[in-house]
């Protein structure tokens, strides 16, 4: 069963070493037990899936994506007909290509809060080697 080091934890996570350390001192992580203290494999993806879910949202629009990544827009690009949006979502940055008009229309800029909602039917995963 993998586990984390604290250091690990927070990166993955997105948060820093000291709020990963506070949730174990609060019981709302567990550890392992070993010393240093490190974090089971699965009580960490759990915590990442609590983290993930997304707020409320507060419109009437239902979807079948299930992949939504809400953050900050961090970049605008616009190159005549198309913008190229940035959304930074906790630790993740995610990248849409879009019509320049549908930007506008969205009135998207440095510090809009948005919804990046992904469908696919190809995801690849890797893991790193070991």
């Amino acid at each position: 069963m993998p586990s984390y080091k604290v250091a690990e934890a927070a990166r993955l996570l997105g948060v820093s070493d000291d709020t990963v350390r506070r949730w174990i001192d609060a019981g709302a992580l567990p550890t392992t037990g070993s010393s240093p203290a490190e974090i089971p494999g699965a009580a960490l993806a759990a915590r990442a899936a609590d983290l993930a879910a997304s707020p409320p949202d507060s419109s009437d629009v239902l979807s079948s994506a299930r992949n939504r990544f809400v953050g900050l827009v961090t970049r605008v690009q616009r190159d005549g007909l198309m913008a190229q949006i940035d959304i930074q979502a906790g630790p993740h940055r995610v990248v849409s290509l879009m019509s320049a008009e549908a930007a506008d229309d969205l009135g998207l800029e440095v510090g809009s809060l948005a919804a990046a909602v992904v469908k696919a039917t190809n995801v690849i995963v890797e893991t790193p080697r070991g």
